[in-house]
């Protein structure tokens, strides 16, 4: 029997084959969901993406994805973001002009060049965990490597809500956030091997968990 329902959002911006098969291979039921009108049946949701932010968010709004999202972490149904899923939650992009789903309070800004680094920050490197708590994290230790490809990071205007950091270059930046029921990681962890798997099995479980939970008022 699966652990957790799992819809994965279809806003076609992204290969959702990936995701799917990690969070199948680590116990989830999985429905890809091109349109919202089930959202509120499946016991969490994951938000990913690949490309630029105006065209993401302006497709996820042709899907009709913008307030059903908001309405369901609302009613604290859990939300995971991936790569440029992440970056659609919150405010604005440096990237564009639209706005953003402002789930999470702050901005997605640009990586500063540099002499010895290549933009956009492509392949693998090790995190380091700002939330040792974080239900990502759980039965992980020390600074586990995660696959990264992006160019734009994001920065929260509460770092209560960064979950884990970064550095390429000189520059530390946000890799993940958690806070309540809403997370979500600008690497791959479909992508990240063993440690990614783990990361997305403390996912699914976590969903399981707040299934039999109250949601906090």
């Amino acid at each position: 029997m699966a652990i957790a329902s799992i819809a994965v959002i279809d806003y076609e911006m992204g290969n959702l084959h990936s995701a799917c098969k990690g969070l199948e291979q680590v116990g989830a039921a999985v429905t890809v969901l091109d349109r919202p009108d089930r959202l509120e049946q499946f016991d969490g949701l994951v938000l990913p993406g690949v490309g630029a932010f105006d065209p993401a968010i302006q497709s996820l709004r042709k899907h009709g994805f913008e307030q059903p999202l908001k309405a369901a972490v609302e009613r604290g149904q859990p939300l995971m973001g991936v790569c440029l899923g992440m970056q659609l939650m919150f405010d604005r992009s440096s990237e564009g002009v639209e706005p953003g789903l402002g789930l999470v309070p702050g901005s997605v800004d640009r990586f500063n060049p540099e002499p010895d680094i290549t933009i956009p920050h492509m392949g693998w490197n090790r995190l380091t965990f700002t939330q040792p708590e974080a239900p990502l994290w759980i039965d992980l230790s020390g600074n586990p490597w995660a696959y990264f490809v992006h160019s734009y990071y994001v920065t929260p205007s509460d770092s209560s809500w960064t979950a884990a950091t970064v550095t390429h270059g000189s520059q530390t930046v946000t890799a993940a956030i958690a806070k309540g029921r809403v997370m979500a990681t600008q690497f791959h962890p479909e992508k990240s091997a063993a440690a990614g798997l783990h990361m997305l099995e403390n996912y699914v479980r976590f969903v399981a968990k707040t299934v039999r939970e109250p949601v906090s008022v």
